[in-house]
Formats: structure tokens, C-alpha cells, sequence
């Protein structure tokens, strides 16, 4: 992070502790900060920084660097971590089977689940003022990147060996977890075999989107079948499959009633 915005990012968090905690955007954070302690790694105050800074704080304070791109690479890094463990643990499943679980176990529900009851990351990420307002500390759709920006982080900093480590740390029991769910694997494919064996045809999905680019939120309606009148379920989420999943939820819910 430069010289400027990082400046800029602790005359922010004076301010909020001052006058309001609703704009609070956290200084530096030193290696030995809680989180730290939560991932069991070591991270560089700068890297750190740019791991949880959101790209509404960047527009606001030019040349300071998002986590977008540490995220494409945790994103990896926990796709492979993910599936080795999965390949090692369930044998006889198939590649349907593995890729399914997979998909749940790191997934926007599961990955933000982790930020909030294993990191406790929120006061730490860095916001825009407008993002702030609007509770993005708390939204999925970014706790579930910062996860993702901290393993990558992680894995700059110690290689695959350290990353494997805090990936195991954080999402061995959602492993766990998911070999025991059913239609939860995949509520999409759920959707469409209840809806078949109901009669009522194949699942469609309407899609809207509003917000901004850096935010933008997806709404998906489904319906059945012909009945193009008739909406079954509707889900939002920061990607239309995201959206789609969270409505082929509701709707599987609903035809299971």
C-alpha cells in the first residue's frame, strides 16, 4: 500500500472510533493481530493490508492496492487443497460425488460462515465510505473474498506447504461436514430431479442485477416448467450462479412441502 493510502486508511479509523463506528476502517494491522492468531500463519503488515482492503476503499484513495487479485489466487489454492483432501478422504465417490462437495465446502455460504465465526475478520476489512454505509463488512459476498485474499496471501508469503496448513485449519470440519448432506450438494440439480419426478418440468431462471459494479447483486426467480407465471423461489448473491443456487434452494424447499 503506498505511503498515502495508508495514511488515509488510519486518519479513517481515528475518525470512526471517534465519531462513528459505522465508517470504520482499521489501521495497519501488525502481524501478531488476532486474525493472525486465528489463521495460525504470519502475514507482512503490507501484504496483510492489501489482503483486506475492498475495492470501494481503493476508488476512494487512487494507488492503493485491492485484494481482488490475492483472491484469484487463494481462490486456486483452496480449490486444490480442497479437492486432495476430499480425494484422500472419500475413495469409493465418485468425480460427480467430489465435485460436489467441493463446490458446498467452499462455497459464498461456507467461506463467509468461516470469516464470521473462525477470523471474526469484519472490523479489519478496509471500505469505501458507501460500502461502509451499506454494511459490507458484513455481507457474504465479501467476507467470502477476504477468506480467499488471506489464503492467498498466506501462500505468497509461505508457499503451498503454509497455505495447506491454514486451509486445513479453517475448512477440514466443512469437509467433514458436507459428506453428510443430501440435496444441499447441489440445490440446482436437487431442483430439476424433484421437479421432474413432481412432473412439473424443468427448472428456468429470470435474472436481474442492480448496484454498483464493484458490488453488483444478482436476483434470480425460478420457475417450473411451462408455467412461466408461477415463481418457485428467489435468491440473490454477488454472481448469477450464486443467485441461482440460493433459488433453487427455496424453491427445492418448497416443492419438498
Amino acid at each position: 500500500m503506498t505511503a498515502e493510502a495508508t495514511q488515509a486508511s488510519s486518519q479513517n479509523t481515528n475518525h470512526a472510533a471517534q465519531h462513528d463506528t459505522r465508517h470504520a476502517t482499521p489501521a495497519p494491522i501488525s502481524p501478531t493481530n488476532v486474525l493472525l492468531e486465528a489463521l495460525g500463519t504470519t502475514i507482512s503488515p503490507e501484504l496483510l493490508v492489501q489482503a483486506l482492503t475492498h475495492r470501494s476503499f481503493s476508488h476512494e484513495h487512487p494507488g492503493a492496492p485491492n485484494y481482488e487479485r490475492l483472491e484469484f489466487l487463494g481462490d486456486a489454492v483452496l480449490e486444490l487443497v480442497s479437492t486432495e483432501t476430499l480425494f484422500a478422504a472419500h475413495p469409493d465417490m465418485t468425480e460427480g460425488q467430489l465435485a460436489k462437495m467441493r463446490a458446498k465446502a467452499v462455497s459464498e455460504e461456507s467461506l463467509s460462515a468461516i470469516a464470521r465465526t473462525k477470523l471474526h475478520v469484519s472490523p479489519y476489512i478496509l471500505l469505501g465510505h458507501g460500502e461502509a454505509k451499506e454494511g459490507g463488512a458484513e455481507k457474504s459476498s465479501i467476507l467470502c473474498d477476504i477468506v480467499e485474499s488471506l489464503i492467498g496471501a498466506t501462500f505468497l508469503e509461505h508457499g503451498i506447504d503454509g497455505a495447506r496448513e491454514v486451509i486445513h485449519r479453517l475448512i477440514d470440519d466443512t469437509l467433514a461436514e458436507v459428506a453428510t448432506e443430501g440435496p444441499a450438494l447441489d440445490w440446482k440439480t436437487s431442483l430439476e430431479v424433484k421437479s421432474h419426478g413432481l412432473g412439473k418440468g424443468d427448472p428456468h431462471y429470470r435474472m436481474s442485477v442492480k448496484g454498483p459494479e464493484y458490488a453488483q447483486i444478482f436476483t434470480a426467480r425460478v420457475t417450473l416448467g411451462d408455467d412461466e407465471q408461477t415463481v418457485w423461489g428467489v435468491g440473490e448473491g454477488s454472481s448469477k450462479r450464486k443467485a441461482q443456487l440460493a433459488a433453487a434452494e427455496v424453491a427445492w424447499k418448497a416443492l419438498d412441502k
